[in-house]
């Protein structure tokens, strides 16, 4: 029989893991409230009002479960189950996610917390979880056979351990890993500093990388898909219905990036510098922080960067490959770019009159038409800006910089307006001579014989 100091002290598998029912013969309390979430909308938690001060983070179209306290001990409760996720208005997926989404919950404590996740599986098969990043006991570490036994349909485990380093971690199964992530199980979990004056910022927004390979007019991810998934995702979401990320001036703002899909993604945002803070295996020292304007996150980890915002203005966020950018994209498309389609377009109007030719001058037509879709199928190319189309679709949001916004206001302030002088405009007048090239030779320039 175990104790239950060899319960949470042991590193064997056997030792660290036990079900809520073995569990509850040493506690009295039962089991925490299974928090659900039925929107995709983003939540906003407030600041704790006991323990350690923190700002908690802000995730994209998420939210953070709660927790309650026994005995000093954080209790939190995730339900591994079949969801139903709006990835935008107007498309559903059919997931398996926590807690009544995809991506689950973000978690959050703080360095020096001691944890109890109970985890209650509701899937047709085994699971378990793992803490990505985290160090903790062998046995806690949520390698179904390896590290323990995996959790059985109906059952629920508990996981128990210390939090021994701040930071930005990840949680997903590690048992039938190719089905269970492709159908959306994954999560975040933040442990903030002890100290609260260590890497303070004004606003700390969290963003999950996951991806979805859902055909046109379907419902369901195909789970064998390795590379040429078509929806690229922000936290089970997708353009134009990725929220804002709403600053106000001169406000420090960090953003951690986790990336669980198959592939890199360089993040790239617009208007300004930013320096790298924080990786998955710890915080970057000063003198070894480096600036970029955007920053690659490899499959199976975490970046988080941290910048001032000192420029007013809408500036696009978005992954740097351009087939991210784009929704229910198929692969398969030939390029009609130079193509001259008239001959052709007049026979198939024999047989089919709305048809419209497409791709002879590029895709951005695509974003002005509004031609029928199978049903629960999001445009490849959508989201109007206040000048037009902005063209874009999967990984793309943008940051919202305002003066007077309060500390606590994250809803989205509007369109921002240009000062005058300060937007692109069309030249009417005559055109200033410019050169060209046809030459594939390297050629170099002189220098300058004189300044100015």
């Amino acid at each position: 029989m175990i104790n239950r100091r060899q319960l949470l002290g042991a590193g064997a598998a056997g030792a660290a893991l036990v079900s809520s029912q073995a569990w509850g013969k040493t506690t009295n309390m039962g089991l925490p409230e299974a928090a659900q979430m039925d929107s995709a909308a983003t939540t906003i938690t407030p600041r704790p009002n006991s323990g350690p001060d923190y700002n908690p983070v802000v995730t994209l179209n998420g939210w953070t479960l709660p927790h309650r306290m026994n005995n000093g001990i954080k209790e939190f409760h995730l339900v591994a189950e079949p969801v139903e996720r709006e990835l935008a208005d107007g498309m559903i997926a059919h997931l398996w996610g926590y807690n009544g989404q995809s991506t689950g919950p973000t978690i959050e404590a703080v360095e020096g917390d001691r944890v109890r996740i109970y985890v209650t599986n509701k899937l047709p098969e085994g699971t378990t979880v793992h803490w990505h990043g985290l160090i903790l006991p062998s046995g806690m570490d949520g390698v179904s056979g390896l590290s323990h036994p995996s959790i059985p349909p109906g059952k629920t485990f508990i996981y128990e351990f210390d939090l021994v380093k701040s930071g930005t971690f990840m949680y997903h199964p590690h048992g039938d890993e190719m089905t269970q992530m492709a159908m959306g199980m994954m999560g975040m979990f933040v442990v903030h500093p002890k100290d609260p004056t260590f890497m303070p910022v004004d606003r700390d927004f969290l963003i999950m990388l996951n991806a979805f390979d859902i055909d046109p007019g379907t419902y369901v991810p195909r789970i064998m898909t390795m590379t040429d998934f078509n929806l690229w995702t922000w936290n089970s979401r997708i353009f134009p219905d990725i929220d804002p990320l709403v600053v106000n001036k001169d406000d420090r703002v960090r953003v951690r990036v986790g990336n669980l899909t198959m592939t890199n993604h360089p993040i790239h945002m617009h208007g300004y510098d930013f320096k790298v803070t924080c990786t998955d295996g710890g915080w970057v020292p000063e003198s070894a922080q480096w600036p970029e304007v955007s920053i690659d996150i490899p499959v199976g980890a975490m970046r988080a960067y941290e910048f001032d915002a000192e420029h007013l203005g809408d500036w696009a966020i978005h992954c740097h490959k351009s087939h991210h950018t784009m929704n229910a994209m198929g692969h398969d498309v030939p390029t009609f770019i130079g193509v001259d389609k008239k001959s052709l377009t007049q026979k198939i109007r024999q047989f089919q009159p709305e048809y419209m030719p497409m791709g002879m001058s590029g895709m951005g037509d695509m974003a002005k038409m509004e031609m029928p879709l199978p049903d629960n199928t999001i445009p490849m190319m959508t989201g109007w800006g206040p000048y037009g189309p902005i063209e874009m679709g999967g990984m793309f949001s943008v940051v919202k910089v305002r003066d007077g916004i309060d500390a606590d206001d994250y809803s989205d302030p509007g369109w921002y307006e240009n000062p005058p002088g300060e937007m692109a405009y069309e030249w009417t007048g005559e055109l200033p001579e410019f050169a060209s090239n046809n030459s594939p030779k390297t050629i170099l320039t002189p220098k300058p014989t004189s300044k100015g």
